[in-house]
């Protein structure tokens, strides 16, 4: 028999881009349930990024929250758990605080078999699905069994992102406001910093390169990447930006180029013209951490798997250095026709 619920609970206190590839499942939900009330937890630098979507009612920083996970159940009208991420303590705390629905991937985690009573069953790892779609699954003992399809995925996205006047003064002056996002915080293999050099060395006229990242990665330019800083047109904003704003900077801009990170997920799902760089390797591959947005295209190399993928904690390969500049050029060159004709 499916289930109904009135207000769910969705877990995903991990990385923002996991966090981003979620709410499409959430905006399901919404269908699934009309007048459900989704809440998210979450990380607390997440946050403000999960407050843009529209399909999420409200926000619950794990951090507020801390060990008293089954006093907040307690206090709350929440009748669904949904362990989009496995989480001993949360699955615990909801079995004893007696939540109605706790739904959890039993192929996971023993302690979901034991905890959760709305079970379902899937190997991330043995799927061809993207991330995304793999997150549907859960969606499974409300007798929905679709997977939609990666355009389907795109058209889930619902944002309200605020117009920032600042930034707004900032990007005003230039034709072309391009962001490269050029690490991955060390969740996914990387573009060479010589080859964002080289791109930004061709594309000069008119287009302003913003460089973003943590304060840590800003640094590790400043050691690696002099001739990438050193270009006029190229500022470094690594580490000035909160996440809420690097979200309000991103859907601003005209575009953003970066691997398998956060910002590159975040930056497909509210709209902008994305390009995300991969290797062909699982499971880093655009088969399951793909870009997916209205205007997000990808690049990957049709050639094997190098040596150099069998070594996961290595960032470049020579997979990476595969994807030519020009490949990239002609993407970037097809935005700035687009946004020359139909200027924002």
């Amino acid at each position: 028999m499916p289930i109904t619920s009135k207000h769910i609970l969705i877990s995903r206190t991990d990385n923002i881009g996991d966090i981003v590839l979620t709410l499409p499942m959430a905006a399901r939900l919404k269908e699934l349930n009309p007048g459900v009330r989704i809440s998210m937890l979450c990380r607390r630098y997440a946050a403000d990024v999960v407050r843009y979507c529209d399909d999420i009612d409200d926000v619950v920083e794990e951090e507020d929250v801390g060990e008293n996970l089954y006093g907040f159940l307690r206090a709350s009208d929440i009748d669904t758990v949904i362990l989009a991420q496995p989480n001993r303590d949360l699955a615990k705390a909801a079995f004893f605080a007696r939540v109605k629905h706790r739904i959890g991937n039993a192929r996971q985690k023993v302690y979901q078999l034991i905890y959760c009573n709305d079970r379902v069953r899937f190997s991330k790892g043995l799927s061809e699905n993207h991330e995304s779609q793999i997150n549907f699954e859960f969606l499974r003992p409300y007798g929905d069994s679709h997977i939609p399809t990666r355009e389907q995925i795109a058209d889930s996205y619902h944002f309200s992102i605020p117009v920032d006047a600042g930034i707004a003064a900032e990007f005003a002056p230039h034709a072309f406001n391009l962001i490269l996002h050029t690490k991955s915080n060390g969740h996914g293999r990387e573009w060479p910093v010589e080859r964002y050099t080289a791109l930004a060395q061709t594309l000069q006229p008119g287009l302003r390169i913003w460089l973003t990242g943590s304060a840590d990665e800003g640094k590790w330019l400043e050691q690696h990447a002099g001739a990438l800083l050193a270009l006029p047109h190229v500022v470094n904003t690594c580490g000035t930006m909160s996440l809420a704003r690097l979200t309000q900077f991103i859907a601003q801009a005209d575009g953003l180029i970066a691997s398998g990170t956060g910002p590159l997920h975040l930056s497909a799902a509210i709209g902008q013209r994305t390009l995300g760089l991969f290797p062909p390797t699982r499971p880093m591959h655009p088969g399951r951490w793909a870009a997916l947005g209205k205007r997000a295209s990808n690049l990957c190399t049709d050639q094997p798997s190098c040596q150099g993928c069998e070594k996961l904690r290595i960032m470049t390969c020579d997979c990476m250095l595969a994807i030519s500049v020009q490949s990239v050029l002609d993407i970037v060159q097809g935005w700035i026709a687009d946004r020359q004709a139909s200027p924002q």
